[in-house]
């Protein structure tokens, strides 16, 4: 199980060779689980995605020789139905609102089982889900989503039912979900394998805690099988006929009026809490206009997409990190910094129809990098050297120099505009905010 491509495998069975729809009623899931050419995919979709070691300390470097000695006993354990797979690694990222978001890192040798173990299952289950589930789906994203709901809203769907899973990943029934898996899989090695991921516990502080409610986020199996109980939820919503999209747990379902929307949040609610037994977060699931809720970062303003206040207040943010005067860094390594980020979030957030504050966040940016630059260059003969090199007149270049002014005020100053200009910070690296709107947007 080396980096290298996979080869065909004669004696392993293809997951394309199977009808997409049809029910896996066999017993050779697992068979397929631990093909080698599936293995070896498996390894390198873990591998590219990076990550950190689980409970057993291992990383992804010591990986292909910890495979290439112990693997074929740990494939035959897996033929065998005998495999336990270790404990996950907790740990807590912020969340963007505040609070946190517990993870589950799992060893890296059971990142690659679960990733073959997907990579089985998702034929099999992925084409009969809802086309109006966008999460963890093949050629399915967020943006799908929100265009979804933006086609709902131009057809007079005003109301939205917010609703909140609380807490979904952490209080997931293992029963009910084990229930639907087994609608499609008939392969008890791998049901039981499942089950046992499920089950595996938690490492906290050197102690071990058991996992009686829950699929762990940061499994790369966890995705799926959170799609797979949700679908239920999907089915019923499209048997009554609604306007809605689900990306994971995050549901917005679309009404013409507050009266429909207070009658679907309260049915919808008894039917996730009796059916599929998960908690409604009653504070936070609401009934209001489309203009006044936030889905996926964004918010729906007269149906244009803009990025939600929330989301802007953590760009900014980072953004003041990332141009700290502070940082002790070379101003080339803080631009790619920057560059990367800002092209991540774009990425993402650039599909927003609004346009207005693109040319003011530019010009914010700008004058934080040039505000970098005049604390970097931190004495008088530097800066006037500088300035001078860029083309500023020497009156204005010592002037600004000898300022005993902030570092701010400074950075928008004839002096500092006229030397540090808008072609020459994109010379140094500075990327625009606006030339990749315009991009997006086809204007360019």
């Amino acid at each position: 199980m080396n980096h290298s491509s996979p080869s065909p495998n004669p004696t392993g069975g293809d997951a394309s060779r199977r009808g997409p729809t049809q029910p896996a009623l066999d017993d050779d899931l697992m068979q397929r689980v631990v093909d080698s050419a599936n293995m070896r995919r498996a390894w390198k979709r873990v591998f590219s995605n990076k990550g950190a070691p689980g409970s057993d300390g291992m990383t992804l470097k010591e990986f292909p020789a910890f495979a290439r000695e112990h693997w074929a006993a740990i494939r035959q354990a897996l033929l065998d139905g005998t495999y336990r797979p270790q404990p996950v690694r907790r740990v807590s990222i912020p969340k963007p609102n505040g609070g946190e978001r517990m993870l589950g890192i799992p060893t890296v040798v059971d990142r690659v089982i679960q990733q073959a173990i997907q990579q089985i299952l998702t034929p099999i289950f992925d084409p009969d889900f809802s086309e109006s589930s966008f999460g963890f789906r093949p050629k399915r994203c967020a943006h799908g989503a929100l265009r979804q709901v933006q086609g709902h809203i131009r057809k007079g769907y005003r109301v939205a039912v917010d609703l909140d899973l609380e807490k979904f990943f952490d209080k997931v029934d293992h029963d009910v979900l084990m229930a639907r898996v087994a609608r499609k899989v008939s392969d008890k090695r791998l049901l039981g394998l499942i089950g046992r991921y499920l089950r595996a516990g938690v490492l906290v502080d050197e102690e071990i805690q058991p996992t009686e409610l829950g699929t762990p986020q940061g499994g790369p199996l966890s995705p799926l099988l959170a799609n797979i109980l949700l679908d239920d939820l999907d089915k019923e919503l499209e048997r009554r006929g609604h306007a809605f999209a689900r990306y994971a747990d995050d549901l917005l379902v679309l009404v013409k009026s507050e009266r429909a929307g207070e009658r679907v949040k309260t049915s919808i609610a008894r039917f996730l809490t009796g059916e599929l037994k998960l908690a409604v977060n009653e504070r936070k699931s609401r009934v209001v206009s489309v203009e006044h809720c936030t889905f996926l970062g964004f918010t729906f303003r007269k149906g244009k997409l803009r990025w939600s206040d929330e989301a802007f207040d953590d760009f900014k943010h980072r953004i003041r990190q990332l141009t700290g005067r502070s940082w002790g860094v070379s101003m080339a390594y803080r631009l790619e910094k920057l560059a990367i980020y800002v092209r991540g979030w774009m990425n993402y957030f650039g599909i927003s129809d609004y346009y207005r504050p693109i040319p003011e966040i530019d010009a914010w940016i700008r004058r934080r990098i040039r505000m970098c630059y005049w604390k970097q260059w931190r004495y008088v003969r530097t800066k006037v050297r500088h300035l001078l090199a860029l083309g500023t007149s020497k009156r204005q270049a010592i002037l600004t120099a000898l300022s005993s002014k902030s570092y701010w005020h400074l950075s928008k100053t004839l002096a500092t505009q006229t030397g540090m200009t808008n072609d020459w910070l994109a010379s140094q690296g500075l990327i625009s905010i606006r030339t990749l709107w315009m991009r997006i947007h086809g204007y360019a």
